[in-house]
């Protein structure tokens, strides 16, 4: 290793004054990056709906023609298949990096995209489905972990928020399309986004975590300068020198550092011993938890079953209006809080949301028993004198849920594992959460019949409630603090407040430098 890949010099040159946005914006950029990305994953969750209609066999020009049974898998193979994806997500992004991770897993989506496009037999349609919904598996561990290692903890929660939104943006753009043009056409105009992807990612840097474990110091350096302002090396000596530190590299770059020592090469059995220490354990049963309040809600079946939950309960506005602005709300809920996160903290917003949306399906479930409507069938042509009642609040919980519970334990998958198993860690939490949203959708039915309709709102409800209770004394507030102190608190070293921390940085050099400015 040549000296310019060590330290530059034994003393940090004095940090220019640079102005909060002229920090901010690199690390915004950088994230509206991998968006793309997401917004290209969300376009795989929402074209099985506009595929569905196209393939019931009602267009004589369709080749494709498939039974009921068949239509079904449709709607579910690819949710199916992303957990597979997650496990596999870590162990990828680990050896090649988050950033050429996230640019790989472009091309099976295009590839994907295309076999849609030139399909001509139905095991065609359910290939492409496998494709999309392993490949949006692999970009779980690398989309979060690249958040989460590039912003500053006051940034953190307001731009790992935006992932959600990049989906749902991606799924609403597939209804939108869907109204237009024929489901082949939008899948081949769909492979403009996996490409633009791919390409803007050239641009944004590797993370300075990954890559000072990988003893690339220059091109840590580098990664720093770029997403602290495009400033010079020599002003983020001091940030640099401290990630070293925190990652037992001191010794490597000649900087003394008595608290930290060298981190040694892991085999893979003591690797995977890893994962029985409680700073795994402990944060993982946490997001698990988030994951599983976020689901059995109610969140997760209202946006499956909307349009027949809409009919039952006699909605006033045609129920496929209805559900495109249960869509358009959600949106809504997380612009809401990626503005509203940065300043009242993850846990008041998340007790917010989760009382405000278990008092919705409270007030539709008790409704739901007044009208005696028990199952997803409307027992009869009645129209009701306030059937604005249940369309009103299911809209209000979907705007609730992801001002939320819908997104903490994305946030949270980011942030609170340590960094030797960070992104397998990040890919496991992802497989259990799209595990517990199959559960939710694959039993709703069966809840219904036994529970009754009202009975599985009131059980939803439940689960919010307890949810608060449980939150309270297990959730700690990590907005605006860094991944160091978050991991040393699931560590048992030291104790998080539940202050929200508004100017923290990612590491203590950065808040030795945010002081002066």
């Amino acid at each position: 290793m040549s000296c310019s890949d060590k330290s530059l010099s034994p003393f940090a040159a004095p940090s220019e004054t640079r102005s909060s946005f002229r920090q901010a914006l690199p690390q915004i950029l950088a994230v509206c990056v991998k968006n793309v990305l997401l917004l290209g994953f969300g376009m795989t969750l929402g074209f099985p709906t506009i595929l569905i209609p196209s393939l019931s066999g009602r267009d004589p020009n369709e080749p494709i023609s498939l039974g009921q049974e068949a239509i079904s898998w449709i709607g579910s193979i690819n949710l199916i298949c992303v957990p597979v994806g997650c496990l596999l997500s870590g162990a990828i992004t680990q050896p090649i990096g988050r950033k050429r991770a996230m640019q790989l897993v472009n091309i099976p989506f295009v590839i994907a995209w295309l076999l849609f496009y030139f399909s001509n037999d139905v095991w065609q349609i359910f290939l492409a489905l496998c494709i999309t919904g392993v490949t949006g598996g692999l970009l779980e561990a690398p989309v979060l972990t690249y958040v989460a290692e590039i912003t500053q903890p006051h940034l953190r929660g307001m731009l790992s928020s935006t992932s959600t939104m990049a989906i749902i943006l991606g799924i609403l753009s597939q209804f939108l399309l869907g109204t237009f043009f024929k489901w082949r056409l939008v899948s081949l105009l769909n492979c403009i986004l996996p490409i633009l992807a791919f390409t803007l990612l050239i641009f944004v840097p590797e993370t300075p975590i990954w890559l000072i474990t990988k003893n690339r110091y220059l091109d840590a350096r580098k990664s720093i300068a770029w997403l602290r302002g495009w400033t010079s090396l020599n002003e983020i000596e001091l940030e640099f020198q401290e990630l070293c530190k925190q990652l037992g590299k001191a010794n490597d770059i000649g900087i003394d550092n008595p608290t930290t020592s060298v981190t040694p090469e892991l085999s893979k059995i003591e690797y995977l011993k890893l994962f029985t220490k409680k700073n795994f354990l402990w944060p993982y049963f946490l997001v698990a938890l988030t994951f599983f309040l976020g689901h059995f809600s109610g969140m997760a079946t209202l946006q499956t079953y909307a349009i027949k939950l809409f009919a039952t309960l006699k909605s006033p506005i045609d129920k496929y209006y209805a559900t495109v602005i249960l869509g358009i709300v959600e949106l809504l809920g997380c612009v809401a809080c990626v503005t509203l996160v940065h300043f009242i903290g993850k846990r008041v917003i998340n007790f917010i949301s989760l009382i405000g949306s278990g008092c919705c399906f409270f007030i539709v479930a008790t409704y739901a028993y007044v009208i005696d409507v028990k199952y997803l069938e409307a027992p009869s042509e009645q129209i009701y004198s306030y059937n604005w009642i249940p369309t009103f609040f299911l809209i209000s919980s979907a705007f609730l849920s992801h001002v939320g519970i819908r997104i903490l334990p994305w946030i949270l998958t980011g942030e609170v594992f340590p960094n030797e198993i960070r992104a397998t860690a990040s890919g496991l939490a992802g497989a259990i959460g799209y595990i517990f949203g199959f559960l939710a959708n694959k039993i709703f039915l069966s809840m219904i019949s036994i529970l009754t309709l009202p009975g599985t709102f009131w059980f939803n409800a439940a689960v919010s409630f307890v949810g608060v209770v449980l939150l309270y004394f297990l959730l700690p507030e990590t907005e605006g603090k860094t991944l160091h102190d978050i991991t040393e608190h699931f560590s048992g070293v030291s104790k998080l407040d539940n202050k929200v921390k508004r100017n923290g940085i990612d590491n203590k050099a950065f808040e030795l430098e945010e002081s002066r400015v």
